[in-house]
């Protein structure tokens, strides 16, 4: 009876329930391929294995001597993360702007950008999907290869791949905003960075100060991976103390890892409301 009420309060219950058979039939084969076996975690060996490991991390690591060396990490990590953003936004803010069609002055009197204006935003467009299509950790193997080991791999790869993640969403954040106060200044002679700055990014800078900051904090996160290939930072010394099966050292890393990544959503709130 409560089966019938509810069919009967909720019509949409046959495509729910097919909807849920689609995801089903989808997930199945994926996870046939990836070999997805989760009851291994539960057998006695997995088990053993995984107290063993995690047993070592306590308590961490607190020698004056491994604290100082961790800080000094900690401070290469921020460094690698912030100037890579630096370069980043350096790369993406111009393209941003060449690809934003809001800003587009060939489109104010027939509504339609020129096939020049066309063509070279679709270039830009193009450059932007290179650029995030490949992960910094491939880039950071690139430019360990090129420039050495150490920090500076790290800031050219998320230089790289943060310039085309930036540039593509900072263009769908500004084409999604309100485009009257950028057409009017457009329409009044004025230039494209100044319909920019006056027009389209007081609208939408709560939005672009919260996506950046959290990309630099993707960047710390990032930094630490590429720091496994040599890239310096708290990931190069997290592998030196995971190959010595140091699992005290790791923890106090994992602890600052946190830390950092608490610090900068912190930050992020602060500056969204400030801006708001």
């Amino acid at each position: 009876m409560q089966d019938q009420d509810f069919i009967r309060h909720d019509p949409a219950w046959r495509g729910r329930i097919m909807l849920a058979l689609c995801v089903l039939v989808l997930l199945w084969p994926m996870l046939q391929v990836t070999e997805f076996k989760p009851w291994q975690l539960l057998d006695a060996q997995s088990l053993g294995a995984t107290y063993r490991f995690l047993s070592g991390f306590f308590p961490p690591a607190h020698s004056a001597e491994f604290l100082l060396i961790v800080l000094d990490a900690t401070w290469q990590t921020i460094a690698i993360a912030t100037a890579g953003m630096t370069l980043a936004l350096l790369g993406a803010i111009p393209m941003t702007l060449i690809v934003n069609e809001h800003l587009s002055v060939s489109r104010l009197g027939t509504g339609r950008m020129h096939g020049a204006a066309r063509l070279v935003r679709q270039v830009v467009r193009w450059k932007l999907v290179l650029l995030r299509s490949v992960p910094e950790l491939v880039w950071a193997l690139l430019f360990v290869r090129l420039v050495g080991l150490g920090p500076s791999a790290g800031v050219f790869a998320i230089a790289l791949t943060y310039a085309g993640m930036l540039g593509k969403v900072y263009a769908e954040i500004l084409e999604t905003s309100d485009a009257h106060a950028t057409d009017s200044l457009l329409r009044n002679g004025s230039g494209r960075l100044t319909a920019f700055l006056y027009g389209a990014l007081p609208n939408a800078a709560p939005e672009l100060v919260s996506y950046t900051i959290y990309r630099w904090e993707c960047a710390i996160r990032g930094s630490v991976v590429m720091g496994f290939v040599g890239a310096g930072g708290l990931g190069q010394r997290m592998d030196e103390s995971m190959k010595m099966l140091s699992g005290a050292e790791v923890s106090t890393m994992l602890l600052v890892f946190v830390l950092l990544v608490a610090i900068a959503d912190g930050a992020s709130k602060l500056f969204r409301r400030w801006l708001t």
